[in-house]
């Protein structure tokens, strides 16, 4: 059937001219490779057909393959390393491509150079077929906004507009509809939109104005702009900005359990912490904002009823949102010293 399918297949080009009724069309050509454009199944064959990619790709290099989108991770600890392992892996990404008939698409390939704010790197340059692949400060990667610093600043810079937006959106239509009706309008136009990737970006700094963003829903109360937003929150049972990260991070936490270890798995030690999640190595300040970490910090500055509940995911998530909604806490200091 799928050869049926992939066999003597035709294609040509048509052109509708605006200027006069006919048609210009190029002559039919069999199709040698590939899939029929537009088809059902053209992007599951595709899938199929770069499956293996990774598999070619030994040197040091870790890929990550998304639908259609192809991202490879190079890690060095010098410059030198780093740019030999970068000519290696385009090389074998080169070999692959020529041996499955496909070709680099230049315009649509770039490369950022993660670093240190206080450290100077090198500059490094990486080619293609004599081609220079546009190296970038920040890029989109499904849907996140990433610079070369993982400040989240460009990602936040980039949604703000959307969110005011969307406070405009609610702001218009307010006088026409519900308060209910403004809150639809809010979770489906301003909570998607910072919600999406929230525990990686949500404990950054830049995402203070996010947070005065959300703010802005005294539109549905018809508060005034000094008044507090703190009640607000309560009554609409919406989550402040800070609260919501700690849901969506601890969220993660319980449904990806089996990446995290309890105290008792690394000692044997009658101590208070036993059944607390164990912190995973982190030398520098940077990797203790790190999902991983900060969701362990999180997680065991919990009250231990909710904790208890750990095995059941609907029951602690069912506690720990009306534990928030309850608080309302404005920053991640005001829920640890409630803790």
């Amino acid at each position: 059937m799928i050869e049926s399918y992939l066999a003597n297949r035709s294609q040509r080009v048509q052109l509708d001219t605006s200027f006069s009724n006919s048609k210009t069309a190029s002559t039919w050509t069999k199709v040698k490779h590939g899939v029929p454009q537009g088809s059902v199944l053209g992007p599951l064959l595709f899938i199929l057909c770069i499956n293996d990619l990774p598999n070619t790709i030994i040197h040091n290099a870790t890929p990550i393959l998304f639908a259609d989108d192809t991202s490879i991770i190079i890690t060095g600890q010098t410059a030198h390393k780093f740019q030999g392992d970068l000519n290696s892996t385009f090389g074998q990404i080169s070999d692959w491509f020529k041996q499955n008939s496909l070709s680099l698409n230049i315009s649509k390939t770039y490369f950022i150079q993660f670093s240190n704010k206080s450290l100077n790197y090198s500059d490094i340059n990486i080619t293609y077929e004599n081609n220079y692949i546009t190296k970038a400060n920040d890029l989109k990667f499904l849907g996140l906004n990433i610079n070369n610093t993982l400040s989240w600043k460009t990602h936040i810079d980039k949604i703000l507009p959307k969110l005011s937006s969307a406070c405009f959106a609610m702001r218009s239509v307010k006088p026409f509809v519900s308060q209910q009706m403004l809150k639809v309008i809010y979770y489906s136009h301003f909570h998607s939109i910072i919600s999406y990737g929230l525990i990686f970006w949500g404990h950054s700094a830049p995402s203070s104005r996010v947070f005065r963003m959300q703010k802005r829903i005294r539109i549905m109360m018809g508060s005034k702009s000094r008044d507090s937003c703190r009640k607000l929150f309560t009554s609409l049972k919406i989550l402040p900005f800070p609260s919501l990260y700690i849901f969506f991070l601890l969220r993660f936490v319980i449904k990806n359990r089996e990446l995290f270890t309890t105290n008792n798995e690394t000692h044997k030690y009658g101590t208070r912490q036993l059944h607390n999640l164990h912190y995973p190595p982190a030398n520098l300040k940077k990797h203790q904002t790190v999902v991983f970490y900060r969701g362990v910090k999180i997680y065991n500055s919990l009250p231990i009823y909710i904790k208890k509940e750990s095995n059941d995911i609907n029951k602690f998530e069912s506690l720990l949102k009306k534990f928030l909604l309850e608080n309302s806490f404005y920053s991640m200091d005001e829920f640890y010293n409630f803790a």
